[in-house]
């Protein structure tokens, strides 16, 4: 029996998915589908589109090769081995039966929360760092207005850092037997006094 959905005042427990390789099924193929399948793509994750038809963008994309697209309407087969479902179609009631279909499999029923067992939260990207947004599906429209104001807060230079800081902590902890020295150097490289000076560089760089 599918699990029910509660439809207000959902606490959710934040979760980063590993994707890489996992069986990700996109019901839909329009625009708003097409964002979903970009976001799962760029995971790593292998995605497959079930849609009559699809939108340009993605039809760029599946002559690229990089998702397996079955061009007809949904069945509740389509769902068989899924690790995460997506249901983006037009269609309230088609996405309902998605929902209810995926039983114990992560679904996410764009803009209905109630049919949700996941939501995907409003996310800013700056190479490894990534942060995530949500306002438990209260408001979305207020999710993506802090989500601008991080990505102001911390700009692109943040994830060049941190690609380098990946490197120094590896050698760090390889190469410093001293723990407490250890710990000093990587405290140091990540302080409140290097985010300062991060957003001076970014700010001098526009300038």
């Amino acid at each position: 029996m599918p699990r029910q959905r509660k439809v207000t005042n959902n606490c959710y427990y934040p979760v980063f998915l590993d994707l890489k390789g996992r069986d990700c099924v996109v019901v839909g193929g329009g625009r708003v589908a097409g964002r979903k399948v970009m976001a799962l793509l760029k995971a790593g994750a292998s995605v497959r589109v079930i849609s009559p038809g699809l939108s340009v963008n993605l039809q760029k994309e599946k002559t690229k090769g990089r998702f397996r697209h079955i061009s007809r309407p949904y069945r509740k087969s389509d769902l068989r081995g899924a690790f995460l479902v997506i249901a983006a179609t037009d269609s309230y009631e088609e996405n309902k039966r998605v929902s209810s279909d995926a039983g114990n499999t992560p679904v996410n029923v764009v803009d209905t929360p109630s049919l949700c067992s996941f939501i995907v939260p409003s996310t800013v990207r700056r190479g490894p760092l990534v942060i995530a947004v949500s306002t438990s599906g209260t408001s979305p429209a207020m999710a993506k207005t802090i989500r601008m104001e991080l990505e102001t807060l911390y700009p692109d230079i943040f994830g060049t850092y941190l690609g380098s800081l990946g490197k120094l902590r590896a050698g760090a902890v390889s190469g410093i037997k001293d723990k407490k020295l250890k710990e000093r150097l990587l405290k140091s490289l990540a302080s409140p006094a290097v985010t300062k000076k991060l957003r001076a560089l970014a700010k001098k760089a526009k300038a």
